[in-house]
């Protein structure tokens, strides 16, 4: 199976899950324009479009978006854009004397013989008024899990895989390939 990502952490993440499950799995870096849209699942699906004009093999990509209420659902689907521009610093500016209650948002989208399905996962949490933690990337140093005392960037790949966002929608991709190998 394929992968594609510009994300190297990304990629390490699902190879893990995808190693224990015995899928080999390839990491592909293709270029497309990626739309902004008001739906992690549009976004994905739309860009899953657009890979597949290049990219002629299955394979499968994912977004993801981090959604505070007390935001009104800022940043969502804008989440990389907010990361590259704000960080994790400026989430917790904005979050400071509101409701830290959020959570993450994954839909993978798998192209596989001419066809397009989906596949999500969601993680509650609260956004941290302290940054900790040095593994995963992005709003993981800011992000603890709902039930948890560690931020994401404070487990290790195994642990955040068990119970993440990403973990559950590729879990749900997982199953759904072995199945067909049935």
């Amino acid at each position: 199976m394929i992968l594609v990502t510009s994300n190297r952490h990304k990629f390490e993440e699902i190879a893990a899950m995808f190693g224990v499950a015995g899928i080999p799995l390839e990491w592909k870096h293709v270029k497309y324009e990626e739309i902004q849209e008001d739906t992690t699942e549009i976004i994905s699906y739309r860009s899953c479009v657009e890979v597949r004009k290049e990219l002629h093999d299955d394979f499968f990509l994912e977004d993801t978006g981090l959604y505070i209420p007390a935001l009104h659902g800022f940043p969502g689907p804008y989440s990389s854009y907010v990361n590259a521009t704000i960080g994790y610093a400026g989430i917790q500016r904005l979050v400071d004397g509101k409701d830290p209650t959020a959570y993450f948002k994954t839909v993978v989208s798998l192209s596989m013989n001419g066809t397009i399905m989906q596949f999500g996962g969601v993680l509650k949490g609260a956004i941290s008024g302290q940054a900790k933690g040095s593994t995963g990337f992005g709003f993981d140093p800011v992000f603890i899990p709902e039930g948890e005392v560690l931020t994401l960037a404070e487990m290790d790949i195994d642990a955040k895989n068990r119970l993440s966002h990403r973990g559950r929608a590729v879990s749900a991709l997982i199953r759904y390939l072995i199945t067909l190998k049935s």
